[in-house]
């Protein structure tokens, strides 16, 4: 039924974006450019083959809005149903469990979601498009409607982590601007948090009665969106493509904010073509890691990373358990972290190979756009426009791979948790 609603959802976007109205100029989008920006605005990627601000009329524009907008409520949404749908599949020592670790999905109802979901959705967007208007209006001389029209879009593209901007140049243009890109930024990472973290912050405010998960998202994500800033700003100090004849104040702006999108959402105020190596590097590693689970970021998600370290740390002390704050984690949630890691391991390398066959493009721009297309980031370093529909194709369904496939799969692999009443012999194979 997930996979199927966003499906529809995308074909229904297509058709309305084919739509003679729904183009600037004359006739109409090809069907691999609807496809293509249909799938990334429901997806919330961000990756366009086309120019948002130019090639869509305002009618188009609105249709990406929308499919933006139930792209992120529909994961988000979903994505709680599911974990709470498992917790009651599962048996009573597991829901037990469950029910005390994650306060946030495990003892509401169907209505209860779906209300905090939009409660949540609807405050954020609103109080960031109010000050992005007001910014849009007084410092940059924009009517009324046009700055209430750009401050909506990028407030409901910030909190779905899309990516999607009405300037061509995406924010560039914004890039010493703290009152555009911190907003937008802090919009970005409250939706990439997951809406289980959110309401569970919100409603318990001693940390100290927070559940395994919420602590481990909030660990995880500071600790990434600082050392990103620091590295960002380092690696790119020196770089006048980017932010290397900014100001020192600018040049932490624009580590922030490079920090923060990389993970989840893919506006950019830099040229990520002009970028050092090592910032394309960190930039790929991040879009892997993703944010949080049942919100709009995209990725591994930091919660199945952090289980992995985990892991390493309990094997290189000898553990026979993986703790993380005094709790045991079990042997089923690492087996699942292990597969969706390898299996994205191999999504994206195995259409890196693809999308290298079908192009001459350099290895380091196509493993980029792969990247960020599987972790539904958007970011890129200016190749989308120039794949041919073969090699588009592959990042459409790379997109819908990635936004909907760790869920599935995970919900799959707990679906199937069966305890045999045998256990065959023991073997050892060499390892290393």
């Amino acid at each position: 039924m997930l996979v199927a609603a966003f499906a529809l959802a995308g074909l229904v976007g297509t058709v309305l974006l084919m739509l003679p109205v729904s183009r600037a100029g004359e006739g109409r989008a090809p069907f691999v450019t609807a496809l293509f920006t249909a799938t990334s605005a429901v997806c919330v990627t961000g990756l366009t083959t086309v120019d948002t601000a130019t090639y869509w009329s305002r009618t188009g524009q609105v249709v990406i809005l929308a499919l933006i907008q139930v792209g992120g409520f529909g994961i988000m949404t979903l994505a709680s149903l599911i974990a709470l749908f498992l917790t009651r599949r599962m048996g009573v020592r597991t829901r037990l469990t469950a029910a005390r670790e994650t306060k946030s999905v495990g003892l509401g109802d169907l209505r209860r979601v779906l209300r905090g979901v939009l409660v949540v959705t609807v405050v954020v967007e609103s109080v960031v498009a109010t000050i992005l208007t007001l910014r849009f209006r007084g410092t940059y001389d924009e009517a009324w409607g046009t700055a209430t029209w750009h401050g909506i879009f990028h407030a409901v593209s910030a909190f779905n982590n899309a990516g999607f901007a009405l300037f061509s140049d995406n924010l560039m243009g914004f890039a010493t601007d703290g009152v555009i890109l911190i907003p937008i930024s802090i919009a970005v990472v409250i939706g990439g948090l997951g809406f289980p973290v959110i309401v569970e912050v919100v409603r318990h405010h001693r940390p100290g009665s927070w559940s395994v998960h919420t602590r481990l998202t909030l660990l995880v994500t500071s600790v990434l969106l600082v050392g990103g800033t620091v590295f960002f700003t380092l690696a790119e100090w020196s770089n006048t493509r980017t932010i290397g004849s900014l100001g020192a104040g600018d040049k932490l702006l624009n580590g922030w904010f490079g920090s923060v999108q990389p993970r989840t959402a893919g506006f950019n105020a830099w040229d990520y073509g002009g970028v050092t190596d090592e910032t394309l590097l960190g930039t790929a590693i991040l879009m892997f890691i993703g944010g949080g689970s049942a919100g709009t970021a995209g990725g591994l998600k930091v919660t199945t990373v952090i289980v992995l370290f985990l892991v390493i740390v309990a094997e290189v002390r000898g553990d026979d358990d993986v703790i993380a704050f005094d709790r045991r984690i079990e042997h089923r949630i690492v087996r699942q972290a292990t597969t969706v890691a390898l299996l994205g391991v191999a999504a994206v390398g195995g259409s890196t190979i693809l999308l290298s066959a079908l192009t001459n493009l350099p290895l380091r721009d196509v493993t980029f756009e792969a990247t960020s297309a599987f972790a539904t980031v958007g970011l890129s370093t200016g190749i989308t426009g120039d794949l041919g529909d073969p090699a588009q194709l592959v990042l459409v369904l790379l997109m819908f791979l990635g936004r909907l496939g760790p869920i599935t799969l995970v919900s799959a692999l707990a679906l199937r948790e069966r305890n045999r009443r045998y256990r065959f012999p023991e073997g050892a194979p060499l390892i290393g």
